[in-house]
């Protein structure tokens, strides 16, 4: 931001304050959420030991990454053991998936210019879904086991990223394609999103009455969006495709900016529009497919987060994505420590909160309309 006379006005300076405050905020919110994620559960473990592993277990690991040595499993305490094999990485799962939901769904109504875009409100979430039901059916990359803990597993994640990638692709062709019609408003979009929702749903659905029982059992257990199914292995993965994600859309914020004043004035600012919209879309669809392949179906956060994000800080996206970011992170870690204990000792897949959640919310926001 430039000023004519170079000096920057103290009502910006404090415009601007208040919304890195908040993100910062939110950021520490987030790291004690972490951890009193990871105290709760069957076995509980006092926050202040939570902390004290993550803190030491970090530091262990990164010795032993610098001296090319492992560390003895028998040397892992059983408080390190619960918080390193089981707790940190669904915590942590749920923050990248938060995080890549949330991104993805306020690029979406960015370029799309639609207030109610989202990966799971357009459709895309379902056309994954399609997509990893037909790697799973058709191409067997999942695998069903007898322990509850470990009840499906994804013997090739690769391939099943690939084609729920593919038929997310197809979704985004379709909403692009609808998007040029003129004068396509949000609720045509909408109603866009809905079809081609039912109809990956009808295909998902379509494949499993084909499929045998074993086909069948993980094609329903791999729909009930959860994240602890996720792993260090598909964290990394997960964690790889956000962070790029995240930075390309943190890239192109001004882009975004200048497309939510119009296509015209975007035009005449240098934005090439369509070129924006069509890599933002294709952008999201892949992290919206590499989250759906490995956690299932999450819907609502991506439509959630960034209306709450806009109550708080505003539309600019410079604060905006961020914002989001950490709002979405912090929102499905909150919904699936809640999942863990609402019913206990049964654990709810974090997906069914956030469908409590998220649909109250989406029927406001199309009661109410959209106002800028």
């Amino acid at each position: 931001m430039h000023f004519a006379d170079g000096v920057i006005p103290k009502d910006y300076l404090g415009y601007v304050r208040h919304k890195y405050l908040w993100i910062l905020g939110g950021i520490i919110l987030l790291f004690i959420l972490l951890v009193v994620s990871i105290s709760v559960g069957a076995a509980g473990v006092p926050p202040y030991d939570v902390f004290l592993s993550i803190v030491g277990g970090t530091i262990d690991r990164i010795s032993a990454l610098l001296y090319s040595t492992a560390i003895p499993a028998e040397e892992l305490s059983s408080t390190d053991r619960i918080v390193w094999n089981i707790r940190l990485p669904q915590a942590l799962a749920a923050i990248v998936a938060g995080i890549g939901l949330s991104v993805a769904g306020v690029a979406m109504q960015s370029i799309l210019r639609n207030p109610l875009g989202s990966p799971f409100t357009l459709g895309i979430s379902n056309a994954g879904a399609f997509g990893a039901a037909v790697s799973v059916i058709l191409l067997g990359t999942g695998q069903m086991h007898s322990t509850v803990a470990d009840a499906f597993t994804l013997n090739n994640p690769y391939l099943t990223t690939i084609v729920a990638f593919i038929f997310c692709l197809i979704a985004t062709a379709v909403i692009l394609l609808i998007s040029r019609v003129r004068g396509a408003s949000p609720e045509v979009m909408v109603l866009a999103g809905v079809a081609i929702s039912s109809l990956f749903t009808a295909g998902t659905m379509f494949l499993q009455y084909f499929a045998d029982d074993t086909q069948l059992a993980a094609v329903v257990f791999w729909t009930f969006g959860d994240v602890s199914r996720a792993g260090w292995q598909e964290l990394g993965l997960m964690a790889l495709v956000v962070a790029g994600a995240t930075l390309y859309f943190v890239a192109n914020r001004w882009n975004y900016n200048a497309i939510d004043a119009g296509d015209e004035t975007a035009k005449g600012l240098g934005v090439n529009v369509e070129a924006v919209r069509n890599i933002g879309m294709v952008v999201a669809a892949l992290v919206s497919a590499v989250i759906v392949s490995f956690l299932g179906v999450i819907g609502f956060v991506g439509l959630v987060c960034p209306h709450m994000v806009r109550r708080l800080i505003g539309d600019d996206q410079r604060f905006l994505i961020p914002g989001s970011c950490v709002m979405g992170g912090i929102l499905l870690l909150a919904s699936d420590t809640v999942a863990r204990i609402i019913v206990a000792p049964y654990v709810l897949p974090v997906a069914v909160l956030t469908a409590f959640l998220g649909a109250p919310t989406f029927i406001y926001l199309l009661l109410r309309g959209y106002r800028r």
